[in-house]
């Protein structure tokens, strides 16, 4: 089972993947202002690649972002790569 956590702070963030109660991997932003965040950075650990684990830490990114009304600048390759192919993310991209 995996469950995903959201750790943030004012300035900078975080998404936590956890598969049965241990760290898979993590995304991470920082806060541009009250209306934007940058994704700088997606990560999986190599044991837990290739299940979509950094799809769905995006996709939690792109959640959040709709709920507070963000934009999201994707410099993060992988997130940058995952908005230029799903034109359904382009609501949240700045």
């Amino acid at each position: 089972m995996t469950r995903i956590e959201q750790k943030d702070n004012g300035k900078k963030g975080r998404f936590i993947i956890y598969e049965d109660d241990l760290r898979a991997g993590e995304m991470t932003y920082v806060w541009i202002d009250d209306a934007k965040i940058i994704i700088d950075h997606t990560e999986v650990d190599e044991a837990h690649g290739g299940k979509g684990y950094g799809k769905q830490l995006v996709m939690a990114g792109v959640e959040f972002a709709r709920k507070q009304e963000l934009k999201i600048i994707p410099l993060c390759p992988f997130a940058k790569k995952m908005f230029d192919k799903d034109a359904g993310l382009q609501d949240v991209r700045f």
